[in-house]
């Protein structure tokens, strides 16, 4: 009788939790052929604009992180800055954000990496993150992880220690989360085909 109802509670939690992802893959929307021809971008501007949405995202987001120490939050531009505010907030700690070139006023730090086509750019503030801070960095896509791997060269340049990675979606036929098996990755969405 005791196995029979965790059963059925067990199954009634992973029914709840698959309504809750289908309600916020419902609040993306696919663009196709953009930003060029063949890709398909995942809009997250509906989901920002519906409140529960956006509440229910970085709920989602911070809450593994909850109790882990975090000091400070890190970001990058300019999407990670609107999830990495949310969840600094959510968490009680501070925000770091990791920018394009000359965009920061103080002494910084930069790290050039590698795109698929070319090559880019990020920069932080030197004292932006102390020696031993427990860094989380947010951001709200993970594809081919170039960014996300350069915002972990900086933190830890910086002294830093990357507690965890948070994104709201990854792209899990684009295998990046094989980039980041040294690293606590938490994804809240998933897509397994494009």
């Amino acid at each position: 009788m005791i196995c029979n109802a965790r059963a059925r509670a067990g199954t009634e939690f992973v029914q709840k939790e698959t309504k809750v992802m289908d309600d916020l893959k419902r609040l993306i929307r696919d663009v196709p052929n953009f930003p060029k021809p063949g890709i398909i971008f995942k809009d997250i501007t509906p989901l920002l604009a519906n409140p529960a949405g956006l509440a229910l995202a970085v709920e989602l987001l911070a809450n593994p992180f909850r109790g882990q120490h975090v000091d400070v939050v890190a970001g990058a531009e300019s999407r990670g800055f609107i999830f990495g505010i949310a969840v600094a907030q959510a968490l009680s700690c501070g925000f770091v954000p990791i920018r394009k070139p000359r965009k920061l006023p103080a002494e910084k730090i930069s790290l050039t990496y590698q795109l698929e086509y070319g090559h880019d750019t990020l920069e932080m503030h030197r004292d932006a993150i102390a020696a031993g801070q427990q860094v989380l960095i947010v951001d709200d896509l993970l594809a081919t992880g170039g960014t996300m791997k350069a915002c972990c060269e900086l933190v830890e340049e910086a002294g830093g220690h990357v507690l965890g990675i948070a994104v709201l979606i990854e792209l899990m036929f684009i295998k990046a989360g094989a980039r980041f098996t040294d690293y606590n990755l938490h994804s809240v969405i998933r897509y397994e085909s494009p």
